[in-house]
């Protein structure tokens, strides 16, 4: 907090001067960062890039308070202040800056996340190099985030000098202290340590689908703690991050999008199999979801009063198989229902006449 008591024996004039001296730095700032955006705009205009659009928007208003801040930070020097009020306006200014160099640092981390989520696409069709990307840059991001708002809580805390006591004890003990806080947030830097592996190992990634807690759905976001699954009805499972470290989970699209999808039908003993693979294969190829690769119907078990009968196709992502293997079920029920319905399953029961 400033000290206005410091400011009592300045002459009325060299009061004035000094706030002339400020508002000239303040004006001069502003000016200067008035021609930095139009310059900006200029390019942007004549050379439109999506980089240079968002440097426009993150950076315009942290800029705008920077230059000003500099400049009168810069302009003390010329004002004539007596020791302590220099000192409790420099330390002022100097908190402003930093915390301000601060909001410019997330800021440009944003910029080049947003720049690279642009030109890599998540939603096409092969998007295995983006996934792991973003689920990489998203967990960098959030953890340089914090490192920064840190950095920044400690170099303001130990601007004043009774934090900076507190400080040298803190180093001093730091080892003990380590220890301590490692017994009492064991499960904090398990999930930490958790999503570092599943940053760089990546059992999973953002947008990959996943059948977890009996639930199928999609990782929407991975955070330092905490993984969020989009589940297929749109409700959310929020799980801790060591959860995919320690139990097995199914994920569709681990190595690729593309998946094979199946349908299972229980008919009569009676059935004929090559109706249903001509069936098949003319559904198929006059669905748009199929991606030439697998056709194939085969019977992959007999219970005792109906056998099973696999439709196996391909799609090229884990949404356009269901819909596709939907699709299929729906009409092969039908072709059968229609041209061969004593091929649904029935119960048979025989009688003996004579007894």
């Amino acid at each position: 907090m400033l000290n206005f008591d410091s400011f009592n024996n300045f002459p009325v004039k060299e009061v004035a001067e000094n706030l002339g001296i400020a508002l000239l730095a303040i004006i001069i700032g502003l000016l200067l960062k008035f021609i930095l955006k139009k310059i900006f705009l200029f390019f942007s205009r004549y050379w439109a890039t999506f980089t240079l659009n968002v440097v426009v928007k993150y950076l315009d208003n942290a800029v705008g308070f920077f230059i000003p801040l500099v400049l009168l930070d810069a302009s003390l020097e010329f004002m004539k202040l007596n020791a302590t009020a220099y000192l409790q306006l420099n330390r002022t200014l100097e908190i402003a800056l930093t915390i301000n160099f601060c909001i410019i640092l997330i800021k440009t981390i944003k910029i080049l996340e947003e720049s690279f989520f642009h030109y890599n696409d998540l939603n096409k069709e092969d998007n295995l190099k983006e996934r792991k990307l973003r689920t990489q840059l998203q967990f960098i991001r959030k953890f340089a985030v914090s490192l920064i708002l840190i950095v920044t809580a400690s170099i303001i805390l130990l601007s004043f000098e009774s934090m900076r006591k507190i400080g040298a004890g803190l180093l001093t003990g730091v080892g003990i202290g380590g220890i301590i806080i490692g017994f009492a947030a064991q499960k904090t830097l398990a999930n930490l340590l958790a999503g570092f592996q599943i940053a760089f190992t990546q059992p999973i990634r953002i947008d990959d689908v996943v059948i977890v807690e009996g639930e199928w759905g999609r990782v929407e976001e991975i955070t330092l703690t905490y993984v969020v699954v989009n589940i297929w009805d749109q409700r959310r499972l929020i799980l801790p991050i060591t959860y995919f470290i320690e139990k097995p989970f199914q994920n569709w699209t681990r190595v690729s999008a593309d998946l094979l999808g199946t349908v299972f039908l229980y008919l009569d003993y009676n059935t004929p199999i090559p109706p249903l693979r001509e069936e098949l294969t003319k559904v198929l190829h006059a669905h748009h979801l199929w991606d030439k690769r697998v056709n194939v119907v085969q019977v992959t078990d007999n219970k005792e009063a109906t056998i099973e009968v696999r439709f196996l196709m391909s799609a090229r992502n884990s949404g356009q198989a269901f819909d596709l293997r939907c699709h299929v079920r729906e009409h092969m029920l039908a072709f059968v229902r229609d041209n061969y319905p004593q091929s649904l399953p029935k119960t048979r029961v025989e009688y003996n006449i004579n007894s």
